[in-house]
């Protein structure tokens, strides 16, 4: 008699044996025209398609309203979105945009404000001098601050520095509360900043002081 296979057999609800998992990885589907067919659906390739690379940008969406606008039939409602992107060097830009849904809106305003990202000047890990810009009616102030002491800033201000290379800042909002506003003025502040070696009256010390420190064939001649 032959011998009997002693082995476990899993068996279906409806009676029916299951393939086991050795015989499920052999087997091929074909088409009708008998050429080989991948497999759909695989949940063990999902996650090796992905992208791993580090982002260049990082996004964050500061602030969605929903607005309406009335026509002939009614109120017609969209979302505003507020996002602000930024390379957390000196990078960063802000973009605005409506849509019919809360998801078109924040592709939307992303798309803006990839396209309107502008590049600003740093001292260190700071801003490179006291600025206060003003925007309709928003007023936003911002100083530099020592190595240590964090971002001292709330709400709009807080999110788009964050965003930046920016580690020491003092800011202040005075005026309007309005997002757009502030987040449109601190854009300018930070467009705004001049380095140091371009300040009036600096301009020629660095210069000069190339000029006065002696070289080695100087410093040897002068010993001789």
């Amino acid at each position: 008699m032959p011998e009997t296979d002693k082995t476990a057999k899993v068996v279906n609800k409806s009676g029916t044996l299951k393939m086991e998992d050795n015989v499920a990885a052999t087997k091929v589907q074909r088409d009708i025209s008998g050429r080989q067919m991948g497999r759909r659906n695989n949940r063990r390739d999902r996650g090796r398609n992905t992208d791993t690379a580090p982002k260049e940008f990082d996004t964050v969406t500061i602030n969605i309203d929903r607005v309406s606008r009335t026509v002939k039939g009614g109120r017609r409602m969209r979302f505003k979105a507020l996002v602000v992107m930024g390379n957390h060097k000196n990078k960063v830009g802000i973009g605005i945009a409506k849509g019919g849904d809360v998801t078109s809106a924040v592709q939307k305003a992303t798309a803006k404000a990839k396209k309107s990202m502008i590049e600003f000047n740093m001292d260190g890990e700071t801003i490179c001098h006291e600025v206060e810009t003003r925007k309709t009616g928003a007023d936003v102030l911002m100083k530099p601050a020592a190595p240590g002491t964090g971002i001292i800033a709330g709400g709009v201000v807080r999110s788009i520095i964050g965003l930046t290379g920016i580690k020491n800042l003092i800011s202040k909002s005075l005026g309007s509360t309005n997002k757009v506003n502030i987040a449109y003025a601190v854009i300018d502040g930070l467009k705004a900043q001049v380095p140091r070696k371009e300040w009036v009256g600096n301009e020629g010390k660095a210069e000069k002081a190339a000029k006065k420190t002696p070289t080695k064939k100087s410093a040897e001649k002068e010993n001789k």
